[in-house]
């Protein structure tokens, strides 16, 4: 049995969790709040804010880990180094959560030594630079934070006009007063290719998925995405280009824009399961993304990753903004459906626009995915948020 501490504890993590104790582990999860969903399955929580470096030294100290898990972004994530030269496992590595969690890093890495395709960026730490940087990549145009999750902080911006309120909103994220401005590309599709890094095996993809977006986050994923298959081998490449890069075992979801003109552009790099891959919880593959995930971090045998069926999930969101836990209408109506999964991820209070839960539809393959995900919409929008 390993002991493993789980920094984040939303409902990637509380997927983990239960993968984790279906092996026999023990998790310690970690947040900014008590009762997030993964808390409320692992074996033991601490409460407290993970970009404190002091007091992330403190719990570590406290449990002596084997394993440590980065679920989300906002940590002080150089003390893993530390950690990491004690003997502390860090998922996948220090050096890849440092790099991923930072889009500088990532983006300079993936771009300037690896040589992948990627939108033309360039760095901010003032409006005045913002405005200068934007003058050169003309608009629409894309202001992110440097760490941000889940499209937090981040803007679509059409005019020199909004530079502002940009500029305001990706400072509100983290503690870093630079912002990256990228090329708004005109692509066709995007996707999630799911890839895994092992400690003693070759790298392995799942089959590709396709996700949709609003404001940067995702409202619906389906998998296997139709793609072109020169495309999904360049993609292919340059995952495992970056991943060999970053170093260490797991899995990541890492994020491609698909153009039929000009092909493939590499996006985003996250070092741990991917939201738009909670599809595979509607046993889309012979594992799910999490199982794919402790499996490599415990450095146990994967066999192989075969698609089983076709999927399609579709999130629901909280209309409302409230400290008093949710309640759900709709469940009886949902469960009437063939072929559907319903998961509520226990979030104990709700923001405008919260994820809350997922819906997860399924068929056999060779099914019409696109009516699959017309299905896995609809019934969403029956679940009622309060």
């Amino acid at each position: 049995m390993k002991k493993i501490l789980l920094l984040g504890s939303g409902e990637l993590g509380k997927e983990f969790v239960i993968s984790a104790q279906r092996k026999g582990q023990h998790v310690i999860a970690c947040d900014s709040y008590a009762g997030a969903p993964a808390m409320q399955v692992a074996d033991e929580f601490e409460v407290f804010d993970m970009l404190d470096g002091e007091a992330l030294e403190r719990v570590v100290e406290k449990h002596h880990p084997d394993i440590i898990v980065p679920e989300i972004e906002a940590i002080r994530t150089e003390r893993l180094y530390d950690f990491e030269k004690e003997g502390i496992q860090v998922v996948p590595s220090a050096r890849a959560v440092n790099f991923t969690m930072n889009r500088k890093a990532i983006r300079d890495l993936a771009a300037k030594e690896l040589g992948l395709k990627t939108a033309n960026y360039f760095y901010a730490k003032t409006l005045d630079e913002l405005k200068e940087a934007a003058a050169k990549i003309g608009f629409p145009c894309v202001v992110k934070p440097l760490m941000s999750s889940s499209g937090k902080g981040q803007s679509l911006v059409k005019s020199a006009d909004e530079l502002e309120h940009a500029w305001e909103y990706g400072c509100s994220r983290g503690d870093i007063r630079e912002l990256i401005i990228e090329e708004f590309i005109k692509f066709d599709s995007e996707i999630t290719l799911l890839t895994v890094t092992q400690k003693n095996g070759p790298t392995l993809f799942c089959p590709p998925i396709g996700h949709v977006q609003k404001g940067g986050d995702y409202r619906e994923s389906f998998q296997p995405a139709h793609i072109d298959p020169a495309h999904l081998k360049e993609a292919e490449e340059m995952a495992e280009k970056v991943t060999r890069a970053l170093t260490g075992a797991g899995l990541w979801g890492v994020e491609f824009f698909l153009s039929h003109e000009n092909g493939v552009y590499f996006s985003e790099l996250s070092p741990r399961p991917h939201d738009t891959g909670m599809v595979t919880l509607a046993g889309t593959q012979n594992l799910n993304e999490f199982e794919l995930h402790l499996r490599a971090v415990l450095g146990l045998p994967i066999p192989g990753i075969k698609q089983e069926r076709i999927g399609a999930s579709a999130v629901i969101l909280s209309p409302i903004a409230s400290q008093e836990r949710p309640q759900y209408r709709g469940m009886e109506e949902v469960t009437k459906e063939e072929d559907t999964y319903l998961r509520i991820f226990g979030k104990p209070f709700t923001r405008v626009n919260r994820r809350m839960g997922v819906v997860l539809c399924y068929a056999p393959l060779n099914s019409d995915l696109d009516a699959l995900r017309d299905k896995a919409k609809r019934i969403a929008e029956k679940v009622e948020v309060y």
